[in-house]
């Protein structure tokens, strides 16, 4: 499978000598237009998609919803890996009274891998792998994807997880990626879920699960990534500046928000990107010379307030408080910028890869492996590790306004 370096590469290559990419050919087809979603509508076959396979591509994550008594709803983002529905994820949903999934945390020493089944390994080091593991919300093991074979029954009732590799809020972002479940699919699934659980235990009752969930939802990320700076002048860089463009993907992510609050979640966690251009595979593609990509940076700078505001927002006009943002940007920054304070050597290098900054393609059983990835802020070119992940962790639980709006999880969970 080709990775998403040699993509860029061949499509730099491509534009280079003149010709036109299959990506510039065919992204403006992809972008939202009235019928679109009819013709993006590629995920009929619950069988075919819900096969074990590692999609080479950064993960999105979009919701995680945990009831914090009972039950958890989960998904992910670039920097948040579990096991989804390809098995990747970006809109989840779990229950709280523990699981019967195959997904281990390696005991090896120098390793961070998820086992998702025989010869099946993905990088582990979500943003939130403590969370979604359920060690600060009660539950000892992540939702199992929705369209896993094992979901039924009564395991439905410990959750499931919607999301995919490599989306985003705009459905045009990942085209480069086969079978990825965009949001607007992830929440379509969200509600058969609704209706497969009501099949067992009734709509109140169902009705009244899905109210006391917690959802995480984290997107955004690959609309830069795997979008806007994706190729030069992409189609969305040459329709938006990037202020524009950062509006419009606030616009966007308000509906889909909207959707979810109009499906029955009324406990929200929305995290927003990380410091886009200082994981190690930017700093190494983008030749920064140590630093972090300045464009990167700003695009991520542009968005997250915009986020936070925007979120403000749908709490005024619903009357309640029923979504909370955390500023994982700033989360980031903490031990990117003084990894030492943090007890970490490194935040520019990552434990797991090859070349500059160990940053450029995939961690695999051939990449440099770090002696002790505890003293690395990132495991792979694009992933926290997992010290790293706790420590976003315990900010989301405990932080101050400084990092959660308007306050952090545990306030939440209380009220």
């Amino acid at each position: 499978m080709i990775d998403n370096l040699q993509f860029k590469k061949f499509v730099g290559a491509a534009m280079r000598k003149g010709k036109e990419s299959f990506l510039q050919k065919n992204q403006s087809t992809f972008l939202e237009e009235p019928g679109y979603r009819k013709e993006m509508d590629t995920d009929k076959n619950p069988q075919e998609m819900g096969k074990i396979k590692v999609v080479d591509a950064c993960k999105e994550a979009s919701v995680l919803v945990h009831e914090h008594r009972e039950s958890q709803f989960g998904g992910q983002d670039k920097v948040v890996d579990v096991i989804d529905n390809q098995m990747d994820s970006n809109l989840a949903v779990t229950f709280l009274n523990g699981h019967e999934v195959d997904k281990v945390i390696s005991d090896e020493p120098s390793t961070d891998l998820l086992s998702v089944g025989p010869e099946k390994h993905i990088g582990s080091s979500p943003l939130l792998m403590s969370l979604e593991r359920g060690e600060q919300i009660g539950q000892s093991q992540p939702p199992l994807p929705y369209l896993s074979p094992v979901l039924k029954g009564h395991k439905l009732l410990n959750g499931a997880n919607f999301a995919s590799a490599g989306i985003g809020i705009l459905n045009d972002t990942g085209i480069q990626f086969l079978n990825i479940i965009r949001m607007f699919r992830q929440l379509d699934y969200f509600e058969e879920y609704q209706r497969r659980v009501s099949g067992l235990i009734g709509a109140q009752k169902t009705g009244e699960l899905v109210n006391k969930a917690l959802v995480l939802i984290t997107v955004g990320g690959n609309d830069f990534v795997n979008n806007y700076y994706l190729v030069p002048f992409s189609a969305r860089s040459r329709q938006f500046s990037l202020p524009d463009y950062v509006k419009y993907l606030i616009s966007e992510y308000r509906k889909l928000l909207m959707r979810l609050y109009e499906l029955g979640a009324r406990q929200v966690l929305v995290t927003g990107t990380g410091p886009l251009g200082c994981v190690p595979a930017e700093m190494a593609m983008r030749n920064t010379n140590g630093g972090c990509s300045e464009e990167l940076q700003r695009a991520a700078a542009l968005y997250n307030p915009q986020l936070v505001e925007m979120i403000k927002g749908l709490n005024s006009d619903i009357g309640e408080n029923v979504f909370i943002a955390a500023n994982t940007q700033q989360m980031h920054m903490d031990f990117i910028s003084d990894p030492q304070a943090y007890g970490f050597t490194t935040s520019k290098v990552a434990c797991c890869g090859q070349g500059p900054n160990n940053g450029l393609g995939l961690c695999t059983i051939l990449s440099n492996l770090c002696p002790d990835r505890n003293q690395y802020a990132f495991w792979d070119p694009f992933h926290p590790s997992e010290k790293a992940n706790r420590i976003i962790v315990q900010q989301i639980m405990s932080g101050s306004t400084q990092y959660m709006t308007p306050m952090n999880l545990t306030t939440f969970l209380a009220i």
